[in-house]
């Protein structure tokens, strides 16, 4: 089964051009991409930068259940949402109990990055005015 992806993801395309993937390829992206961010997580965690290890902790499961998306979904492009319990959702993955708490916790540590994120490049932006 083959679907057409375009530069939404852009190892597969460039500019309007579109590609013909097969569903294993596509699932491969994902899976690559989510294996190369855990090396990430694991590489900050050492380092104890423990809110960016989060983060990008976020983006792994995010992209697992993104390959999981297109496999149970006819190859079909994943919704570009944040949300890990939508994702699990639109994936057609059945939870338990504990899991759907650990993604509805681990979407309140996204909230929490994201203003942590927010308020650093506002500390940055003000430190940078005041030089001029």
């Amino acid at each position: 089964m083959c679907f057409y992806l375009c530069e939404t993801i852009p190892h597969f395309g460039k500019g309007s051009k579109r590609e013909t993937v097969k569903i294993e390829e596509h699932i491969k992206y994902w899976l690559d991409s989510a294996n190369n961010d855990l090396d990430a997580a694991n590489s900050l965690f050492s380092s104890e930068k423990y809110d960016w290890c989060l983060f990008v902790g976020h983006l792994v499961l995010e992209k697992t259940l993104k390959a999981f998306y297109v496999l149970n979904n006819e190859n079909s492009i994943p919704p570009k949402t944040h949300n890990l319990l939508k994702l699990a959702d639109s994936a057609n993955i059945e939870l338990s109990k504990e899991q759907i708490i650990f993604l509805d916790e681990f979407r309140n540590v996204d909230e929490l990055t994201s203003s942590s994120r927010r308020t650093d490049l506002g500390r940055i932006c003000s430190i940078s005015d005041h030089k001029s």
